[in-house]
């Protein structure tokens, strides 16, 4: 076996009109997310997770964190998976957001406007490449931040949504304007059924 790409869960152009281009789909599905894929499988070659594929990703996520010798290879992995997750965390023309995850969200952090607020501003304060995250850690809903390729699997929390915000994620569609892509990802792009299936596969709802 080996890691592979999967098709995106959408045509290239589904989400335009949400504002991410067909060109930047392009860019970042088949060139990034696709180069962590053949490195991924590059680098596993002689480790003890020889052989894994795309079912295991998660046991090579949490055998080779902050495992010096393979930090080359979570590196990889770990985009694989985040990518894989992003994905399928956004579609085309999202319904509103689920009344039982609104309810969550509001319990949370006090309003859905709030929680907007802050994952924005989670996005915003991580410096250079990183992901921001709402995460269920410990049965509550936190927002997080990660550097680089790193993800809730580290920590033992799951990932409810996430949004990438490495430049490549946004610079065709945005320029450096990491908050309006911020803003346009919650109001236009994210797929809050994905959301609340994920929420709901963890006993939370």
């Amino acid at each position: 076996m080996a890691f592979t790409l999967p098709d995106l869960p959408y045509a290239h152009d589904a989400l335009a009109a949400g504002g991410m281009s067909r060109e930047t789909l392009e860019y970042h599905h088949d060139l990034h997310h696709k180069a962590y894929v053949d490195k991924g499988n590059e680098l596993i070659a002689g480790t003890p997770f020889e052989g894994a594929g795309n079912d295991r990703l998660e046991e090579v996520i949490k055998g080779t964190y902050g495992a010096e010798a393979h930090q080359g290879l979570f590196n990889q992995v770990s985009q694989h998976w985040n990518h894989i997750q992003f994905w399928a965390m956004m579609g085309p023309n999202p319904s509103g957001m689920p009344s039982e995850l609104e309810s969550k969200i509001a319990g949370a952090f006090g309003s859905v406007d709030e929680f907007k607020k802050q994952f924005i501003a989670a996005g915003m304060g991580q410096f250079g490449s990183g992901w921001c995250w709402l995460v269920l850690d410990g049965g509550a809903l936190k927002i997080t931040k990660t550097p680089n390729g790193v993800n809730p699997i580290c920590f033992g929390q799951t990932a409810l949504l996430g949004c990438d915000v490495w430049e490549h994620s946004y610079y065709i569609d945005y320029r450096n304007k990491r908050p309006a892509y911020l803003e346009n990802f919650l109001s236009k792009l994210v797929n809050w059924e994905n959301v609340t299936e994920r929420l709901r596969a963890v006993g939370g709802v």
